[in-house]
């Protein structure tokens, strides 16, 4: 029995071996306003000097999921070349009328609200072509909703790596630790993307996780 064991440890190590994919495909998810597309301009500046895209206090202003392949983080003697997935703000309900606070006209709030619509159906879509996810989370919300929960269980259905970042920390009703009580089951990493507060910590961790 015991052979038996250690036989099946040593195949599924070699499986593990030869199946590790030279790139990993990661996806960053999370709420409208979490700052996700901060957090791929902030790595993409470090690691590339380059940007994801712009950022809006509008909610769902990426509508549609950007791709930025061959990204190489390299941390502690330890590298990972990641392509980033930015996806769209995920929500249950995408009203108009929340567009129009910001100033949008009727029509063009209405065309907004069905371009987020469509890009949180394309977002879960990427899930089935995903090797990770990073997932942001707003530090100052309360992080225990239905669509984190929703997008967590998805996650975890689908038995995808998940590393939570706990976002804008450098606000100071900020608290990562509700994040942790929250998904306990899951590593979690207190930044700010805007500041770059913590960042290091994250990149050994995408390194460790991912790699």
């Amino acid at each position: 029995m015991g052979i038996i064991v250690k036989i099946k440890k040593k195949f599924k190590f070699l499986f593990k071996l030869f199946s590790r994919k030279d790139r990993m495909k990661i996806g960053i998810y999370g709420p409208p306003n979490a700052g996700k597309t901060t957090l791929a301009n902030r790595i993409l500046r470090d690691w590339t000097g380059d940007v994801m895209g712009s950022v809006s206090d509008v909610p769902h202003e990426t509508r549609r999921a950007r791709l930025r392949e061959g990204v190489k983080i390299e941390v502690d003697g330890k590298s990972v070349t990641i392509d980033i997935v930015d996806t769209p703000g995920l929500a249950t309900k995408i009203d108009f009328h929340e567009f129009l606070k910001f100033g949008l006209s009727e029509e063009e709030a209405k065309r907004r609200a069905k371009e987020a619509t469509e890009g949180v159906i394309e977002a879960i879509k990427w899930l089935d072509d995903l090797d990770g996810v990073l997932m942001v989370l707003d530090a100052t919300e309360d992080p225990y909703t239905q669509v984190n929960v929703t997008i967590v269980g998805n996650i975890e259905a689908r038995g995808l790596p998940l590393l939570i970042v706990a976002n804008k920390i450098d606000l100071p009703n900020a608290s990562p630790a509700r994040i942790k009580a929250a998904f306990p089951q899951h590593p979690v990493v207190p930044i700010s993307a805007l500041k770059g507060l913590n960042i290091d910590t994250l990149y050994r961790e995408i390194a460790e996780r991912f790699g």
